[in-house]
């Protein structure tokens, strides 16, 4: 134990020194809470706070009506270039076949490609199709048919979300930044103790002390665990702060990062950070460079990433809870929506993910008493 613990603080003072690279994982897990939480402010505020339209409208006079009802939906008439991007125009017997009560054409022309545009343009057909509604209807009352005989259908829609509920749906998305998280922080650490080290030709001269090869790999798993946790009581941290400064409740919202979320994330993050640190160190010593333990590590993280997004996004069939990474994010979302845990997904999850910790950590070991792994040949 002994031995472990002074390799573990052997790594931590390495790592110390080379402040620059360590942080670099951990600016991960600082800054990503405050660029997601400007990004939901400046949402919040196009969703809650529309701004007018401003669009060219040919013969607007053949349709004085139309024209100010759009204006009073914040959809004004504009002869400068911005509003030229998009033109409706009103044909020229538009107001014979509305007093005819005949279909009254008018034209919309714009750029469905730019997707600077594909909003307004939305806005401007879904008032174009509430106009023709409501003309629809004044002209069944004109001829004494109530309205409602066009809808043989009336549907009630009961939402059962509350506005916790939906708050978990943005802590789903802050749940996958938390995850990752784990895999970001400890990264830099993993790659600069194992390949960097082989490259200094410091491993070898290490392996050459009184210790077993299982304390050496024992120790550095620790370490790098121990940062990758680290980088996840930052996020969690700065998250707890950051959250509560956006306006949710203007969409109806209530995203709250509760003390027993923090905890139970932590817990969960335990087996995951471990997962992660065996990963990490198994990939970078089967590579024979830094650089390219850097390569390889970018393209094995997308593994975990691609699970927690699956998780996120609900777009993973069933047998994904049952996994390592998604299976834990998908029972913390149920948490925080409110509802029961699923404690056997959630422990099968955990599980699993100790055991490939387990089975990484035992391939690790085997591989250092290979000369060809020790010395990169």
């Amino acid at each position: 134990m002994k031995m472990i613990l002074a390799m573990v603080r052997k790594e931590l003072i390495d790592a110390a020194r080379d402040k620059r690279s360590v942080m670099a994982g951990l600016y991960y897990a600082m800054g990503t809470p405050l660029i997601m939480c400007g990004l939901f402010m400046v949402l919040i505020g196009q969703l809650s706070s529309p701004e007018d339209l401003s669009i060219k409208i040919n013969n607007a006079n053949n349709a004085p009506d139309l024209v100010r009802y759009l204006s009073n939906n914040g959809i004004n008439h504009g002869d400068d270039d911005e509003a030229k991007k998009i033109i409706l125009t009103i044909s020229d017997d538009y107001a014979a076949n509305m007093a005819k009560a005949k279909p009254a054409e008018v034209l919309l022309v714009a750029d469905n490609s730019d997707e600077k545009l594909q909003k307004s343009i939305r806005r401007l057909e879904r008032q174009l199709q509430t106009y023709s509604s409501e003309m629809g209807s004044i002209r069944l009352i004109a001829r004494g048919i109530n309205p409602r005989i066009t809808q043989p259908i009336k549907i009630n829609v009961e939402d059962k979300a509350t506005a916790d509920s939906k708050g978990g749906m943005i802590l789903g998305i802050a749940i996958f930044t938390m995850m990752y998280s784990v895999f970001i922080s400890g990264m830099n650490l993993a790659i600069d103790t194992s390949a960097g080290e082989r490259e200094r030709n410091s491993l070898a001269l290490l392996l050459s002390h009184p210790m077993s090869t299982r304390e050496l790999v024992i120790g550095k798993i620790i370490a790098v665990t121990c940062f990758a946790l680290l980088g996840l009581i930052l996020i969690l941290l700065v998250s707890k702060v950051a959250y509560p400064f956006v306006p949710w409740q203007e969409i109806g919202f209530t995203v709250n990062i509760s003390q027993d979320f923090m905890g139970l994330m932590f817990l969960v993050g335990i087996p995951v950070a471990l997962m992660a640190a065996t990963l990490q160190l198994y990939v970078s010593f089967m590579a024979k460079t830094f650089k390219e333990a850097q390569s390889y590590l970018t393209m094995v993280l997308f593994v975990p990433l691609a699970l927690s997004m699956a998780a996120s996004y609900n777009i993973a069939p069933d047998v994904l809870q049952w996994l390592p990474v998604s299976g834990q994010q998908q029972a913390l979302m149920d948490f925080i929506k409110g509802r029961e845990i699923p404690m056997m997904q959630l422990i099968v999850s955990s599980v699993a993910t100790l055991i490939i910790a387990v089975a990484l950590a035992a391939g690790l070991e085997k591989s250092l008493k290979s000369e060809k792994v020790v010395f990169g040949l």
